[in-house]
């Protein structure tokens, strides 16, 4: 699992930036933050970032256990994408650094998840 100071730094300065009156749509680019001439990289941000919460719109069973799991899978996908774009990209040896550490984490969760709901009959 995701160690605690590894999700304050993932996520910490996201939180401060968004505030919590915004909720989860504040996960979403809008086509403003993309030009014409888009870099590589702003491109494969919007992809991942629309696949992820295409994805994670998941039917709820009322078994809060199996609606989590279920909808936390897409999105740590959606943040191993992210994170391979950023190693892929960037230039700062850090944020390289933390995107590595983001992918081998949040991998081993998705494949716990996966095998959680296999042994809950909720594939």
């Amino acid at each position: 699992m995701l160690s605690p100071i590894a999700f304050a730094i993932a996520f910490g300065a996201y939180a401060q930036e968004s505030g919590d009156a915004e909720g989860h749509d504040s996960h979403k680019m809008s086509s403003a933050n993309a030009t014409a001439d888009a870099a590589p990289s702003t491109e494969a941000f919007l992809a991942a970032n629309r696949k992820m919460h295409t994805a994670m719109e998941v039917s709820y069973t009322g078994d809060a256990d199996i609606d989590f799991v279920r909808a936390m899978i897409p999105h740590h996908e959606g943040a191993i994408e992210m994170a391979r774009i950023a190693r892929d990209y960037g230039d700062d040896p850090d944020v390289r650094k933390l995107a590595e550490g983001i992918i081998t984490s949040q991998q081993a969760e998705v494949d716990w998840m996966v095998q959680w709901l296999e042994k809950h009959g909720n594939p």
